[in-house]
């Protein structure tokens, strides 16, 4: 525990540190690798992981499911957020730039 924030709660003490909640973290890191993944970093391993890998617009297609276990993979989590994702984020020309313009979008989301 870091002095001085110990009786804080949760969320004072992250925005003390300047911190997201763990939520916004784990979409972040998400959107860092979906991005990664589409600017082709991860050609070979992650070949087929979206049925659409035209960025433009931000239009990901959702792959269509039948098992309700499925809806926690990756590719689930990502699409909807990538597509509502601001395109000056999607469309950045590197993983800082993105990462600099997906971190402003993420701490005007409540």
């Amino acid at each position: 525990m870091i002095r001085g924030l110990e009786y804080l709660c949760y969320n004072d003490r992250l925005r003390e540190l300047g911190l997201f909640r763990l939520e916004k973290r784990r979409l972040r890191g998400d959107l860092r690798a979906a991005f990664q993944y589409l600017k082709g970093a991860y050609r070979k391993d992650g070949e087929g992981l979206f049925s659409s890998t035209r960025t433009r617009g931000n239009d990901l297609e959702e792959v269509r499911l039948r098992l309700d276990i499925r809806k926690k993979f990756f590719t689930m989590r990502v699409v909807k957020r990538w597509n509502r994702s601001p395109r000056e984020a999607v469309d950045a020309p590197s993983l800082e730039a993105f990462k600099t313009r997906l971190d402003g979008a993420l701490s005007n989301l409540a």
